[in-house]
């Protein structure tokens, strides 16, 4: 049976590889391609700042694992205090497990100790493993040291920021999303005045549906302006 985790399910907007903003991490979006297609590395490890996109690609690659008929799991490390580390028991028998923000777990010898003996588990049956974090397996604190190695067994790539180009595509793809049309200037003005933080662009974008919405109007500069009563 597939296991999707609640992060992954109370989404509006369902990652998906194809939706991702590429910019300067085709290398990371081909390595995620192979291994679906069973060519590539069984172990991906993924690291980069936040906003990066690290939990866009894991469920995105979930998504797309089940469209090939492929049973996969998707774990939030990050929601690990409200979790119990025996629910790695078991994930084994799946194609592929998806372990995102491994530094959540950092000093946690109940977690580390079940990651350990999952990764273990993994290896003899051949199960693929996604993982990310917001450094590599080296830079990480972890008091398991087995663990960290086993990290850096597979292939380690990391993700970079979006630069100005990508985070305006990223706006116009949030607005496309909520059938809205961004004119590029628009873009343009918002991402001089507001947070550029993929998150908060997407905060964003949902205010600006609500009044678009509520008032009926397009999405103009001096609309975008009064509405977010931006300077």
């Amino acid at each position: 049976m597939t296991r999707q985790l609640p992060l992954a399910l109370g989404l509006e907007h369902s990652p998906s590889l194809d939706d991702y903003i590429v910019g300067h991490n085709q290398v990371v979006i081909d390595a995620l391609r192979r291994t679906l297609l069973g060519i590539g590395e069984d172990v991906l490890y993924l690291f980069g700042p936040a906003g990066c996109g690290r939990s866009h690609l894991l469920m995105g690659q979930c998504a797309m694992a089940e469209q090939k008929g492929l049973r996969c799991a998707y774990l939030p490390l990050g929601e690990h205090a409200s979790l119990a580390p025996e629910m790695l028991e078991g994930l084994e028998s799946l194609d592929l497990v998806a372990i995102d923000d491994v530094q959540c777990i950092v000093g946690d010898g109940a977690w580390e100790e079940a990651l350990f003996a999952l990764f273990n588990r993994c290896r003899d049956l051949g199960t693929r493993m996604l993982f990310s974090a917001d450094c590599g397996p080296a830079a990480l604190p972890l008091h398991l040291p087995d663990l960290r190695s086993r990290l850096a067994w597979g292939l380690t790539l990391s993700l970079q920021p979006l630069d100005e180009r990508g985070r305006l595509e990223l706006l116009q793809s949030l607005a496309a999303r909520r059938a809205l049309k961004l004119p590029e200037e628009v873009a343009r003005y918002l991402l001089e005045r507001t947070s550029r933080h993929p998150r908060d662009l997407l905060d964003t974008i949902a205010r600006l549906d609500q009044a678009s919405l509520s008032e009926k109007r397009r999405l103009t500069i001096p609309f975008v302006r009064d509405s977010l009563q931006l300077g």
